[in-house]
């Protein structure tokens, strides 16, 4: 496995990513299109997740495929960001047909981000636009870290991100990862340098500073963002657990039905468990959304899933430690980015 060009999941040909951010909000969304309607499916692994329209990816549901993903910052708020994209699908002609009637399917998936610093002050919710937005900036490049539904993310001790990364298989299929990563857990060891991701890292694209070498690892649940979200909230009283999730797409060429699709989703969530220490926790929203192209045909199905989801779980580590190393400093932020603890 080799990473693809841009070791992103535009990688996966045909697939374009659109983000659209408010800096006084702190928040945004970012919108996964295809040239063509995507096989999805979908697995939730988190005990609090925030969804619109995942029931019909359900394997024994009729709808056979969707025109575009969406991950956004917001909590409940944001899931009208799915509303934005199907505004621009629909302005293009785009969706499901019933007769007369275009009808675009746009599931999505949601973070808490709403205790983070950001204006949160809105008389009309914000989402609808930053959805269109995110639609009218679908490109096969984008960028990483403090942007999209990555935003206004938090890890337990750092900033959090969109994050991305890519895997050519020998095979010629290429699997890709997109995630916004707020978990209740950390992504870096204590002390903030290693990543648990490291020993998956490759070419030094979350900083290259390997594993780290303590033992007995993992034990601490200290959390700054707890910490600062308390004190924002005045003293009131916040579950432990709330307020968190990491929300991604994961997507391939290789042609898969909905049911294949949505095991590709499950072995992928194994990314999220190898890249935060703790993961899937009941108040988390953990959610994997996965989507195939159909473009290149698998000569040994059977064999080749297995390939692909270990692929994809792989490049979900790598996209939530890309994540983190890629914000960025913005005013009255809460939580410190990774880059200013290595000076």
């Amino acid at each position: 496995m080799k990473p693809g060009p841009k070791n992103l999941i535009t990688d996966v040909p045909g697939l374009l990513v659109g983000n659209a951010s408010d800096a006084q909000l702190k928040s945004g969304s970012t919108v996964l299109l295809a040239a063509e309607p995507l096989t999805a499916s979908v697995h939730v692994m988190g005990g609090a997740p925030g969804t619109r329209e995942t029931d019909l990816l359900a394997p024994d549901k009729s709808v056979a495929k969707i025109d575009a993903l969406v991950l956004s910052g917001g909590s409940a708020f944001g899931l009208d960001a799915c509303s934005g994209v199907v505004d621009g699908l629909r302005a293009e002609g785009r969706g499901f047909a019933l007769g007369p009637a275009i009808i675009p399917l746009v599931p999505g998936a949601i973070l808490f981000d709403l205790l983070n610093g950001g204006n949160k002050d809105w008389l009309d919710n914000p989402y609808r636009a930053l959805g269109r937005a995110a639609f009218e900036d679908a490109s096969d490049d984008f960028s990483l870290g403090s942007h999209g539904a990555g935003t206004g993310a938090l890890t337990a001790m750092l900033k959090g991100g969109l994050g991305s990364a890519s895997f050519v298989l020998e095979s010629g299929v290429t699997v890709g990862a997109l995630v916004a990563a707020n978990p209740m857990g950390s992504v870096t060891t204590p002390g903030d340098r290693h990543f648990w991701a490291a020993p998956f890292e490759v070419d030094g694209e979350f900083g290259g500073a390997g594993p780290d070498s303590a033992v007995g690892l993992g034990r601490s649940l200290d959390s700054r963002k707890m910490k600062s979200m308390r004190a924002l909230a005045a003293g009131e009283e916040l579950p432990a657990e709330r307020g968190n999730t990491t929300i991604a797409i994961v997507a391939t060429d290789a042609a898969l039905t909905k049911a294949e699709c949505q095991r590709i989703a499950t072995a992928a969530h194994d990314g999220i468990g190898r890249a935060t220490v703790p993961a899937h926790a009941p108040g988390d929203g953990d959610l994997v959304f996965a989507a195939s192209t159909n473009a290149r045909r698998l000569a040994n199905p059977e064999m080749e899933l297995g390939q692909i989801g270990h692929a994809a779980a792989l490049c979900l580590s790598r996209a939530i430690a890309r994540a983190i190393y890629s914000a960025t400093p913005e005013d009255h932020d809460l939580l410190p980015c990774w880059s200013a603890c290595q000076i």
